[in-house]
Order: C-alpha cells, then structure tokens, then sequence
C-alpha cells in the first residue's frame, strides 16, 4: 500500500491567519519587550545598552502599583455595571416580540456610530460642577452645592459604562436567542418561578455570552486611555494615562513600554482566572 501524503490545503488556509497574527500581534509585543529593557535615554527615547531600570522603577515605587490597583479596580466596577444593565437589554433584543425589538437595537448600537472623544465630551457637560445634572437638581432644590461626579472614579466608571455596554449587550444577546425558549416554558410549567427560571436556566445557558462580554468589557475597560483622561483629568491616574504620558510627555519609551507589557500581563492573568472560575461555575450549575 502506497502511504498517502498529508496535505497542505489546512497549513495554507492558516497561512492568512498566522501572517496577521505575526504582524499584527507577535511582532509588536516583541517590540515592546525589547523597548522595556533599553537603558533610559538623556533627551532620548533610549539610551545604549539594555537594563532592567524600567521594572526597577515600576516596583520599587507603590506609586504604580496603586495605579494597577485603582485600574483593576475600575475595570471590575466597569464590567458589573454593564452586566447588570446589559442583562436585562440583552434580555429583551433576544426573547422579546416586540416591534420596537429593531429600534432597541438600533438604540445600543448607536452609541458606536459616535466618536469615544465625542462621548466623553457629551459626559463632561453632563456631569460638570455646572452640567446639566447638577444644575437640574439645584433648581429643584435638591442639593445646594454640585455633586462632585467628575474628576473622580465615580464619573470615570459611569462614563465607560456607557461607552463599553454594546460590547456586553450583544454577546449575550447572541447567547440567549441560542437558547430554546420551549426550555423556558416547560419549567415554568413545572411551577418554576421566574427567578427559578433566570437562575437555573438563563443565566448558566447564556453564561458564554456573559463570559465573553464581561472578558471584552474588562479588557477595554483597563486600557482606555480617552474616557479617563477627559472625565478624571489629572486627579485620577489609571495605567493608560500613565504609559501615554511616559511615552509623548516624558519621552521614556523604555518605562511607559514595561508599563504597557506589565498592565498586558496583568490583564491576560485576570481574563484567564475569571474565565476559569466562570467555566467551572457553569459546569456546576449544568
């Protein structure tokens, strides 16, 4: 018997794949590893030589560590906030019969039609010592000085929520219009409440949905850079901000480069332990 040969029709079909995965991904982060261990410059981007200087730097000063902390922080909170609003959003695109089911959809998705600097700017004016909440409220006699909702994290997390709930909104929106609503009825037919019903059924069927928003959110979350810097300005500090300002203001590229490899890793170990405590809480409740 002649042995068959293996064929290449699947390495070519990767071949695209594994071009734009080099490109795009492998080569830049071996770009920033190679920056993060240059030697600081005097007036320069980088000196000569290769030095550890930058993580030295990074974590021998509580400084940064409190920013990894504050934006991890703001992530979560981020990340609750949409899931909570994005749920019950999601909830109603994908079981409900409504005719008003198209214009919902086009609600959530407006938001991407609109420039993030845009967004930002509209909650400035919203949320502003003399924005249109406070000025609302004091005319109604409810507060006699302005709430203080900018240039903190509470304005930071209401600002990236709204920016970010598309992206929670439409993952588990796909994962519920999955699920077969005769499900749904025969529990309810079993005398299963609706809380029953959202608890034992919904929620670990759609938790896919919920795993991918949440991951999406939270990532895009911690490296927003826009968002924080306008509604935080210099009173908040998250990561981004940081590294861009190493980068263009302070013209360290070796420090705001460990920066962005330290907040990568970080993120990727926080993604990769929610994904895992996600997976076997949905294999519990199956």
């Amino acid at each position: 018997m002649v042995a068959r040969r293996p064929s290449l029709a699947p390495l070519l079909l990767a071949l695209p794949a594994a071009i734009v995965l080099i490109v795009f991904l492998a080569i830049p982060y071996a770009n920033i590893v190679m920056m993060s261990v240059r030697s600081p410059g005097n007036g320069t981007p980088y000196g000569p030589g290769f030095s550890l200087a930058a993580y030295i730097k990074f974590f021998s000063d509580g400084f940064y560590l409190l920013q990894v902390a504050n934006t991890l922080w703001i992530g979560a909170l981020v990340t609750l906030c949409a899931l909570v609003i994005g749920f019950p959003v999601a909830w109603q695109l994908g079981r409900g019969k409504t005719k008003l089911r198209g214009i919902y959809y086009a609600i959530v998705l407006a938001p991407l039609l609109v420039g993030i600097v845009i967004r930002s700017y509209g909650w400035t004016v919203l949320l502003g010592n003399n924005g249109v909440i406070n000025r609302s409220l004091r005319e109604w006699g409810l507060i006699e000085s302005p709430l203080p909702l900018m240039y903190n994290g509470l304005g930071i997390v209401i600002a990236l929520t709204h920016v970010l709930l598309p992206f929670m909104v439409l993952p588990i929106m796909g994962a519920i219009q999955g699920i077969d609503p005769s499900l749904e009825n025969a529990a309810r037919s079993l005398g299963a409440g609706r809380w029953t019903v959202l608890r034992r059924i919904l929620l670990p069927l759609s938790m896919p949905g919920i795993q991918t928003g949440c991951i999406l959110v939270f990532v895009l979350a911690i490296s927003a850079y826009v968002t924080p810097a306008l509604i935080g300005g210099l009173r908040v500090k998250t990561m981004a901000v940081t590294i861009v300002d190493a980068l263009i203001d302070t013209f360290q590229w070796p420090f705001g480069s460990a920066l962005a490899l330290i907040l990568s890793v970080i993120g990727a170990l926080c993604v990769v332990a929610f994904a895992r405590a996600t997976r076997m809480r949905w294999k519990v409740a199956s």
